[in-house]
């Protein structure tokens, strides 16, 4: 971008002083483009959303969704256990609610509404976990207890799932 003759698309930048600028600071500041661009490549977005670097995929750069991120950090993925035990519904199956793990439950949901025409489904709670394998198994084994049982799928209300995931936790 330094060299003369190229015009960043970003309305705020400017050239001045000889080299280019950045005026977007929320304190009203200019600061170098390549200073700026630096910091802007050294983060990582989902779907659109800030990662912050403590988030146990953390990579830089963008991605469509937190499975695309994972398998570009795969060792990241195996290695992290931290994320979230999550209730999802569908109003197709008024009676049943998933129960289910992820790093993300609202990436993981995103995920789901691919295969439904009218993107339905609906991530009723979420739990943030240290653990969340094993939080996840603690909450399907207390729902099972209860409940008729389809892979994660159980036929409860979301309170009584609510009350099993906070139980595995």
């Amino acid at each position: 971008m330094e060299e003369t003759g190229q015009t960043p698309t970003n309305i705020n930048c400017r050239f001045e002083d000889g080299e280019w600028w950045y005026y977007g600071n929320s304190d009203g500041t200019r600061r170098r483009l390549s200073g700026h661009r630096k910091k802007y490549l050294e983060r990582m977005f989902v779907a659109g959303k800030y990662v912050p670097k403590s988030h146990p995929l953390w990579k830089a750069g963008r991605y469509k969704s937190f499975d695309e991120a994972a398998f570009s950090s795969l060792e990241n993925y195996e290695r992290s256990t931290e994320g979230q035990v999550y209730i999802i519904t569908n109003p197709a199956w008024p009676d049943w609610v998933k129960i289910g793990m992820a790093v993300d439950a609202e990436d993981r949901c995103n995920g789901y509404q691919t295969s439904s025409p009218m993107r339905d489904y609906k991530v009723m709670y979420a739990a943030s976990t240290k653990d969340r394998r094993n939080a996840e198994a603690a909450a399907h084994k207390a729902a099972e207890k209860i409940a008729e049982r389809r892979g994660e799928w159980f036929k409860m209300s979301v309170g009584q799932a609510k009350e099993c995931i906070q139980h595995g936790l």
